[in-house]
């Protein structure tokens, strides 16, 4: 007798916004279904994220009051109503994103008695993050991990830090690294003197812009241009940061954007000055294109750049160091190739999109 194909229902917040989650979810689910899985996304908000879900055949499911925020009388109906999807829908798992879809869709899942997993991208009880937020955050991750199959962390370094506060044991815990999926845009050949610096994150408190535009500061004799790609709260506090300082023709801003490869494609040096990370999925785009990496050393970083091969690390809110670090590939042309390169062959080797994808579905299996 045929039997039904396993069915995964994944849960995220955010449609509205492209960041790392959003993309990790669109290539499983796309990645999943093209393996024989019977897949839906259910999203809070809806968003771009849509039509390229629906571009790869993916059922969509909106659930009002599912928000990034917390409002308690929201966040119980969106239970609620995703508890009622669950049923209707009739996923043999529940696949949680980020840590409010985390906490909505595992108790909507332990409700209905449907198995759930939860993937970590980044704690939010990590260093860096106010005292009362990891607090509540940790005591509420150590109630949910109760009734969580699996958790996967996307660093070992959350891996880490999770067994370190006891939030579940460790047989439940599992580390597997974030992969691309696609292909990096052909190199771009430019002749305009200038060195290009790129940094692809949502203006936000956890990403730092200011360390960046400081760090640039003590460079303004250099040749450099900087590429800033995302959108959010604090994107017009730094335009007008950029403009007063005289800087409106070089520093340039891309707000959210789907051309991401293309744009790193004429890109030098990648950089990402952050607070906070899990394993930044913005970090491997740039490895597969080819950029050395210069990055904040926080969350799981140092797992996918390797300092003085593949790019460097510099220790999080220090212009300083973020200064030198950057002023040694601007000066080098031939260092900047050379682990640029090395980066992309450790791209190749550890973090594509197939490797990711294999070692997930036997979580979902319970492998």
């Amino acid at each position: 007798m045929p039997t039904d194909p396993p069915s995964i229902l994944f849960v995220l917040t955010r449609g509205d916004s492209i960041g790392g989650a959003q993309i990790h979810v669109r290539d499983l689910a796309a990645g999943a279904k093209a393996h024989g899985w019977r897949v839906a996304v259910a999203l809070g908000t809806p968003g771009p994220l849509i039509g390229m879900l629906e571009e790869a055949g993916v059922e969509v499911l909106l659930v009002p009051g599912l928000a990034r925020s917390i409002n308690p009388f929201a966040d119980l109906g969106a239970i609620v109503r995703l508890r009622g999807m669950i049923r209707q829908w009739g996923p043999s798992l529940v696949a949680c994103h980020t840590a409010k879809a985390g906490l909505v869709g595992r108790l909507a899942a332990w409700l209905t008695g449907v198995p759930s997993q939860y993937t970590v991208h980044g704690w939010q009880f990590a260093e860096g993050i106010s005292p009362l937020q990891r607090m509540v955050v940790l005591a509420t991750e150590k109630v949910l991990a109760r009734v969580s199959q699996k958790i996967i962390t996307v660093s070992e370094f959350d891996r880490q830090l999770a067994l370190q506060h006891k939030v579940a044991p460790p047989e439940r815990l599992i580390t597997i690294h974030n992969g691309m999926a696609g292909a990096a845009a052909p190199r771009a050949v430019r002749n305009d003197g200038s060195v290009h610096l790129i940094m692809v994150a949502r203006f936000q408190p956890q990403k730092d812009h200011g360390t960046l535009l400081a760090a640039l500061q003590q460079l303004e004799g250099l040749p450099w241009t900087l590429h800033l790609v995302g959108d959010g709260p604090d994107l017009a506090r730094w335009q007008t940061w950029v403009a007063a300082q005289g800087w409106n023709d070089r520093v340039v801003f891309h707000g959210l954007s789907l051309q991401v490869p293309s744009l790193l494609a004429q890109a030098d040096i990648f950089v990402l000055a952050t607070r906070w990370e899990g394993f930044p999925n913005s970090i491997l785009e740039a490895m597969r294109a080819g950029l050395p990496v210069v990055a904040s050393n926080v969350g799981g970083v140092s797992e996918a750049v390797v300092p003085q091969q593949t790019g460097l690390l510099v220790p999080p809110e220090n212009p300083e160091a973020l200064a030198q670090a950057l002023a040694t590939l601007i000066a080098d042309r031939q260092l900047r190739l050379t682990w640029g390169a090395a980066g992309k062959l450790r791209f190749e080797a550890e973090f594509t999109f197939e490797q990711m994808l294999a070692k997930t579905e036997k979580v979902w299996r319970g492998e």
